[in-house]
C-alpha cells in the first residue's frame, strides 16, 4: 500500500515536471513582472520596427560645432623654439663661430620670449609669427647694415604641443608646427589604437571642456572627425574597453562575459562569439536581451525578446545593437527542461522504491 502511494506521488510530480524543472527559464509573461526598479519591466519584441526605434534613440551624438569650426591660426613663436636666422651676405652673423659649427647657429627662444642677436641685443620673438619677427629683425638690423636681407626659419618646435594618453600604441606629447595638426594626423602619429582600446571613448579636453568622440566612425564615409584640428594644450585620452561588457548566458555553446571596443556590438556578434545557440537544448523562441534601468531618464528595465526559430531572424539580430551591461539569455526548450527534471527524478524514485522494498 505504501509503495503504491509513493509511486502515485512520483507520477503526480512527473505530470508537473516542467513546473519543477531545474535551471532558469523565462517567458515574455515572466519578464513583465514588477521588479521594484522604476516600476514594471518593459517587454519589447525585436522586430524591424522596434530595431528602428532603438537605433533612433541611441543615434551617435553629432560632433559639436565649436570643434568643427576651429581653424588654427598661423604658427607663433614661443619659448623653447629653435630659430635659424640667415642674413644674406653677412656670414659673420650667420656663423659667428665658423662655417663648421653645425646646429650652433640655431638660437633658442628664452623663457621671456627673447633671443640675443648681434648689434641688437635682446629682441622679442615670442608671440610673433615667423614673418612678423623676420620683418622686425630686418628693420632693426638696417640701422647697422647698409643692406639687410633676413630670413628666419623655425628649426625646432617645442613651445606648442598636444598630449595623447591612454590606449594608444605610442602615447605621449606631439609638437604643433607651422603645418596644422588634424585629429586624424595625431592619431596616426600615435600609432593608432591598441588592441584593448575603446574606439567610442576618445575624450578631447580643451579649454576646460571635455568632448566625447567616437573614432570608430572614421571608417565611415564623410566622417566629421576628419575636419577637427588640434590646438595648443589639447589633451586626447583613449580609454580601454574594460567597461564595455555584455553577458551571454543560457543555452549557448560557450557562455561568457564579452568585452567590445567599437561603437556598436550587435546581438548577432554576441551569439556568434558564444558559439551560437545550442541546437540540442535551446529554445529558439526564448532569446532575450535584459537591459537595466536607465537611471538618468527614469526608464524601467527593458526585456527584448527574439523569435529565432527561423534563421532569417538573425538579420534582425545583426541590426540590434547591444549596450554595455546588457544580459543576453537563451532559455532551454521544454524537452530540455523535462529531461533535466527526469534526470533528477529517477535517482529519487529509485531511492524511494528501494526503501519501500526494504520495508516490505
Amino acid at each position: 500500500m505504501k509503495l503504491n502511494v509513493c509511486f502515485a506521488m512520483l507520477l503526480s510530480a512527473v505530470l508537473q515536471g516542467c513546473a519543477f524543472a531545474p535551471g532558469q527559464h523565462m517567458t515574455p509573461d515572466d519578464a513583465s513582472e514588477d521588479t521594484g526598479i522604476n516600476g514594471p519591466v518593459r517587454v519589447v519584441q525585436i522586430t524591424s520596427a522596434s530595431v528602428a526605434q532603438e537605433q533612433s534613440l541611441y543615434r551617435p551624438q553629432p560632433v559639436p560645432g565649436e570643434l568643427l569650426g576651429f581653424r588654427p591660426e598661423e604658427y607663433r613663436i614661443g619659448p623653447g623654439d629653435s630659430l635659424v636666422v640667415t642674413v644674406w651676405e653677412h656670414e659673420e652673423l650667420n656663423a659667428p663661430s665658423g662655417p663648421d659649427q653645425g646646429s650652433a647657429a640655431a638660437r633658442v627662444v628664452r623663457g621671456d620670449g627673447t633671443i640675443y642677436y648681434p648689434y641688437i641685443g635682446a629682441i622679442t620673438a615670442g608671440g610673433k609669427t615667423v614673418e612678423q619677427f623676420r620683418a622686425e629683425l630686418q628693420q632693426r638690423l638696417s640701422r647697422y647694415l647698409t643692406v639687410a636681407k633676413v630670413d628666419v626659419n623655425v628649426q625646432g618646435y617645442e613651445s606648442q604641443r598636444v598630449v595623447l594618453s591612454g590606449a594608444f600604441r605610442s602615447p605621449g606629447p606631439q609638437a604643433l608646427t607651422n603645418v596644422p595638426l588634424s585629429l586624424v594626423s595625431a592619431l596616426s602619429k600615435a600609432g593608432g589604437e591598441a588592441d584593448n582600446a575603446n574606439l567610442a571613448g576618445l575624450i578631447l579636453k580643451r579649454d576646460g571642456k571635455e568632448y566625447l568622440l567616437d573614432i570608430d566612425t572614421l571608417n565611415r564615409k564623410d566622417s566629421p572627425l576628419n575636419r577637427i584640428y588640434l590646438k595648443n594644450g589639447d589633451q586626447l585620452h583613449l580609454g580601454n574597453y574594460r567597461a564595455n561588457k555584455v553577458y551571454v548566458l543560457g543555452e549557448v555553446h560557450n557562455p561568457q562575459v564579452m568585452n567590445y571596443g567599437g561603437s556598436t556590438f550587435n546581438l548577432m556578434e554576441a551569439l556568434g562569439n558564444a558559439g551560437g545557440l545550442s541546437q540540442e537544448t535551446a529554445n529558439a523562441e526564448a532569446v532575450y536581451v535584459i537591459r537595466n534601468a536607465q537611471a538618468d531618464n527614469g526608464e524601467p528595465p527593458t526585456v527584448f525578446y527574439l523569435d529565432a526559430r527561423k534563421p532569417t531572424a538573425f538579420l534582425l539580430a545583426r541590426q540590434f545593437d547591444l549596450q554595455s551591461a546588457d544580459v543576453v539569455f537563451v532559455g532551454p526548450s521544454n524537452i530540455t527542461r523535462w529531461n533535466r527534471f527526469i534526470s533528477q527524478l529517477l535517482p529519487s524514485a529509485s531511492v524511494v522504491a528501494t526503501g519501500a522494498a526494504f520495508r516490505n
